[in-house]
């Protein structure tokens, strides 16, 4: 059994058999603001799984239990939503994603559905032509493995940019790699990144080159800079208005997306000084509808010189996390192996921070009582994290640190118990696992991925906190499309891939809701419906516990209740 099973919860009120009820009567002054009846009430409290409905007051849930108990805590002003038959979970909680940077994928070319290359360049050549000269054009969401032919002329499997470049002569193009571990970009924008053929690889990147030497114009991991800071000193010839008004729209499109998707919790796995500056202001205005966790990313020296002038914990906003990358991704040839890529040879990937540097990280996160959360794809990544993480805590005798592993994808055999052993967090995403399958054979092999790609399974029954999340924009913020591939692995053409490292339908409902809280230290007021503890309730149209699997992907969000608040409903979309 998981060890969160048996979290203790906070008991804010008097509990009666049959279920946490107050004996209210109803009267104004004790009714409840809201109650959810006649449905099902999967609690993820191992003390009382199921209920028929729940009452809540203020931003607090006060009672659990039958329809009829919720009776005598219906006043005159008390607002039911008859369930009739739905299911409320806990609200789920986005693990690991990126909420700007969601908000910013609905403001670009949205690259997600394109099947050929050739595609994308039509949707570039369409932008181009409504754009001024020298504006430029992002995109993202392109994967090569997802599209039905290698373009034409391929390196290493990925186009090159000449037929790009022709139709966007004036503009520059940045596409980013569904991965975020990449991008594509066109001569125009390698032109203002200072890339030729004499350009060296960057520390942490690759410019990839054709057989003359000639950049192709993608660019690995760190080498993605040197355009993305061309495109950043343009962005930087806006006025304040207009940047602000830029990121309250994506503020706005990222918490609507979010909301939609039953998501009351966010945990955003890397933002900068600045960034969060933005959100602490959008949090004193009450402008931040779902609850943000935020990691913060930034060098050493500026963590150690401004990060514990950051911290803090309030309803709406907590930052008292680090997040590091040390690799790149699969789909890019850029996690970092113990060996080299099945289908590139004389690759391992890549290595993005130095070691010495995270182990200086990890001595400050001691220092300052901060959470550290380090991005490893890669098994020899995942490795050198741990014995990182290990080599700190037993130096500094940490206990209860919470530390993270961010997406944990391939492990070798004798890595995974270790996560149990030192109490490190598995901050893991089930969508990656299906998406990813059809070529993680290619790049892995059937032995290394057989033994240790997405061990989901394997990591729970070691005693690991597992966590979900979609890595948003990476993959959509669905959560019922990352839930539906944690309980079946099972791909589009109808195969499943490695089926014993699947979770249960409960386990998975966890790994969405309390361990996602416990991960943010939130376990007492969040992550399962218990009285006292935050009203987050996610209302879905059918019980994902026990519907066929096939169906699962057909259920719908109906409500997403953030502190008793409606927030979103579906009954109002058009």
């Amino acid at each position: 059994m998981n060890k969160l099973t048996s979290v203790p919860f906070v008991i804010a009120m008097a509990a009666l058999a049959g279920g946490a009820l107050l004996a209210a009567c109803g009267a104004p002054d004790t009714a409840a603001d809201l109650v959810l009846r006649g449905g099902k009430v999967a609690t993820v409290n191992a003390d009382q799984p199921y209920a028929e409905a729940v009452a809540v007051r203020a931003d607090t849930i006060m009672a659990v239990g039958s329809s009829a108990d919720m009776e005598a805590l219906i006043g005159p002003g008390t607002e039911v939503i008859e369930l009739d038959g739905a299911v409320v979970t806990p609200g789920l909680i986005e693990g690991h994603g990126h909420f700007l940077s969601l908000g910013r994928a609905k403001m670009i070319l949205d690259l997600t559905s394109a099947r050929t290359w050739d595609e994308i360049v039509a949707m570039v050549e369409a932008a181009a032509a409504e754009a001024a000269p020298g504006e430029w054009i992002q995109g993202r969401g392109w994967h090569q493995e997802k599209w039905d032919e290698v373009p034409e002329g391929a390196v290493e499997g990925n186009p090159v940019h000449q037929s790009l470049s022709a139709v966007s002569p004036q503009n520059p193009v940045y596409l980013g790699h569904a991965s975020g571990h990449a991008a594509f970009v066109n001569a125009e924008a390698m032109r203002r990144g200072g890339i030729s053929g004499e350009t060296p690889n960057p520390d942490g990147g690759e410019i990839i080159k054709d057989m003359r030497g000639n950049p192709t114009g993608l660019l690995r991991e760190t080498a993605q800079g040197l355009v993305g800071r061309a495109l950043s000193e343009a962005e930087a010839e806006m006025t304040a208005e207009e940047r602000d008004e830029q990121n309250r729209t994506m503020a706005r499109l990222a918490a609507d997306e979010a909301l939609r998707h039953g998501i009351t919790s966010f945990q955003d796995a890397g933002s900068g000084f600045g960034t969060i500056d933005f959100l602490k202001e959008l949090n004193e205005e009450g402008a931040l509808p779902v609850r943000l966790y935020v990691m913060i990313r930034a060098g050493n020296a500026a963590l150690r010189a401004r990060a514990a002038d950051y911290r803090m914990e309030t309803p709406h906003l907590t930052v008292r996390s680090i997040k590091r990358t040390i690799d790149g991704a699969l789909g890019a040839h850029g996690a970092w192996l113990l060996e080299p890529y099945e289908d590139l040879p004389q690759s391992s990937g890549l290595n993005t921070s130095s070691m010495d540097s995270l182990a200086a990280l990890a001595e400050l996160a001691a220092d300052i009582g901060f959470q550290l959360n380090v991005h490893a794809i890669g098994d020899r990544a995942n490795r050198e994290a741990l014995d990182i993480f290990e080599q700190t805590f037993v130096e500094r005798g940490l206990d209860n640190h919470r530390w993270r592993v961010e997406h944990a994808q391939h492990l070798h055999p004798d890595d995974i118990p270790r996560f149990a052993e030192l109490g490190v967090i598995a901050s893991m995403q089930g969508i990656h696992a299906t998406s990813d399958a059809p070529w993680v054979l290619r790049r892995l092999g059937e032995e290394r991925a057989r033994t240790g790609a997405y061990m989901w399974q394997s990591l729970w029954e070691s005693g690991a906190v597992v966590t979900n999340g979609t890595d948003v924009p990476v993959e959509p913020i669905d959560a019922i499309s990352s839930y539906y591939a944690t309980v079946s692995r099972q791909l589009a053409d109808g195969s499943v891939f490695y089926e014993d490292e699947r979770l249960t339908r409960e386990q998975a409902l966890q790994s969405y809701t309390l361990n996602n809280a416990y991960a943010a230290f939130e376990e007492d007021v969040k992550g399962s419906i218990e009285v006292g503890k935050l009203a987050d309730l996610t209302v879905l149209s059918q019980d994902i516990l026990t519907v066929p699997a096939e169906a699962i992907r057909d259920t719908r969000v109906l409500y997403t209740i953030v502190g008793g608040e409606v927030l979103f409903d579906a009954t109002q979309e058009n």
